[in-house]
């Protein structure tokens, strides 16, 4: 007897399940996220060890000379390691933004102004919606460069928990949109002109005078968030939520979602009070970037470059921004009754990330150790060369290159640190196969995104795994791995198709923006 659609449907999920729950069980028996970092840095000591005897022919694109690994286990490299420590872990970029960030957060969390924001939007959005919502908030986070991992990924959690929803399935959404599509964003972001600022001297290594525009891919950047939303939505909602309601319950004692059904009038009052305060600091900070002479523009007068201040001021933009209304709320709610209420907010906001402290610590040592060693350099420089050695069609290259900056977006988190290695690589290769500047960093930014959800040495991924503890004690790194993995394939895989279709179709990417290069 055949099997009837519904039959085989379930088939599927079973199938998908059983895969999914392997990579969990394994991903499960790794070492805590701290320790998989300190003996990571172990293993990059004695490799650098065993490589710095090597004669390394490949070119450096940074510095013109051959790759010369750096061992760290001599006695000068251990001393200057030692000495510098504490400024390694200090000046860890995600520390800051994280604990600055959280501490405005905290204010507002603690006050109860997210509580009642989530209800009222949980009163307007259908449940079927939220996962759509949810993707599409992780996106345009990106214009506040890392916000998105402090704030929109714990929200989709809070939000997905309080509408009778799994809540790890929200914090798969968020993530997905905040990570895994972090180059599709209908708003303009500080990496369009700070990736913009290592494709221009690439290209020319080539010719002299070409030159790129900051927001060369906006267009492709803008549609693909359209493409982002509906994958996320897809994934979340048929695969994601469906197993997680089946293998993963939530824990008796994770905390309870706020209630939905009704608001007390005092909160009502107290979360207009508190969101009049967010726009009239919204409208003060426009009417303070639009005068041509604004400080908070860069010496040529633009707002959205890498240099400009008001971009280096996301963060604590942020923390004021959520702090005030977070004050105001608490005030007119009656949670808070003094100064020291707010400050208490504060101290619990910190009190749950210490767990996250002790993994930066040990992943800043890691981060400074790999890049020290240009072990990291090595591995982008040869798999780059055994791309241009193919001499393989302009299609197939540009699949090779996404494919490629996953692979290496593995080992290597940051985008600017990563583009800048394989920039004057990729950039002068395909501008002399007649792929223009453009394209190429098209496809660099599907392939650093794709895989940023799957990677534990993501400085922002063990934070992750504690929003979802908050729910699921149990969870580590394979359950999160196994929870992003659907999402990382599909937009490899679609994605990748989705440029190459968009580039037959000949639809612009960006600002100044071109697909071919005049081959002399």
């Amino acid at each position: 007897m055949e099997s009837t659609p519904a039959e085989v449907q379930s088939a599927k999920p079973s199938l998908v399940n059983r895969m999914l729950g392997g990579i969990e069980t394994i991903g499960n028996k790794l070492p805590d996220p701290a320790m998989l970092f300190l003996i990571s840095l172990f293993i990059v000591w004695i490799l650098s060890a065993l490589l710095s005897g090597v004669a390394f022919t490949d070119i450096d694109p940074r510095t013109g000379e051959p790759i010369q690994v750096i061992n760290l286990l001599t006695g000068t490299a251990l001393a200057t390691f030692m000495s510098q420590m504490v400024t390694i872990f200090t000046s860890f970029a995600p520390l800051g933004v994280v604990l600055v960030a959280m501490l405005g957060v905290g204010v507002a969390d603690e006050a109860g102004y997210f509580n009642t924001s989530i209800k009222l939007l949980i009163a307007k959005t259908s449940t079927k919606l939220l996962t759509p919502v949810v993707v599409f908030v992780g996106l345009i986070s990106h214009s506040a460069i890392d916000a998105g991992y402090v704030l929109v990924i714990p929200l989709g959690g809070i939000i997905f928990y309080a509408a009778g929803r799994h809540p790890l399935a929200g914090i798969a959404a968020a993530f997905a949109g905040v990570s895994g599509g972090f180059s599709a964003n209908p708003v303009p972001s500080a990496l369009d002109p700070l990736l913009q600022g290592f494709t221009q001297p690439a290209a020319q290594i080539v010719a002299p005078d070409i030159l790129v525009n900051p927001l060369n891919n906006y267009f492709f950047t803008s549609i693909s968030s359209v493409l982002i939303i509906a994958l996320g939505w897809f994934i979340t909602d048929r695969i994601i939520e469906p197993r997680l309601g089946t293998t993963t319950p939530v824990d008796d004692d994770a905390e309870e979602a706020p209630e939905m059904d009704t608001i007390d009038p005092k909160e009502r009052k107290a979360f207009w009070w508190a969101s009049a305060v967010l726009v009239l600091g919204l409208v003060v900070l426009t009417l303070t970037l639009l005068p041509e002479d604004s400080p908070f523009r860069d010496a040529n007068g633009s707002l959205n470059s890498f240099a400009a201040p008001i971009m280096q001021s996301i963060v604590p933009l942020i923390f004021l921004l959520f702090l005030l209304p977070g004050v105001v709320y608490g005030y007119v709610a009656g949670v808070f009754s003094s100064s020291k209420d707010m400050v208490d907010a504060m101290t619990k906001a910190m009190q749950g990330m210490g767990y996250y402290v002790v993994m930066a610590f040990f992943c800043s040592l890691f981060v400074y150790a790999f890049g020290t060693s240009n072990i990291g350099a090595l591995l982008a420089v040869k798999g780059a060369a055994a791309l241009k050695a193919m001499a393989l069609p302009g299609g197939v290259m540009i699949v090779g290159i996404i494919f490629l900056t996953a692979f290496v977006n593995l080992f290597v988190g940051s985008a600017s640190a990563k583009w800048a290695l394989l920039a004057p690589i990729f950039v002068p290769v395909l501008m002399q196969v007649g792929i223009s500047p453009d394209l190429t960093q098209a496809a660099y930014r599907v392939g650093d995104s794709s895989s940023n959800i799957i990677t534990p040495l993501m400085p922002y991924f063990p934070l992750v795994v504690v929003y979802c503890q908050r729910y699921v004690k149990g969870t580590g790194i394979g359950t999160l791995t196994s929870l992003m993995i659907p999402y990382s394939v599909a937009f490899l895989v679609v994605w990748s198709v989705f440029l190459l279709l968009y580039w037959a179709l000949g639809i612009p990417l960006g600002l100044g923006a071109s697909y071919g290069y005049p081959v002399p």
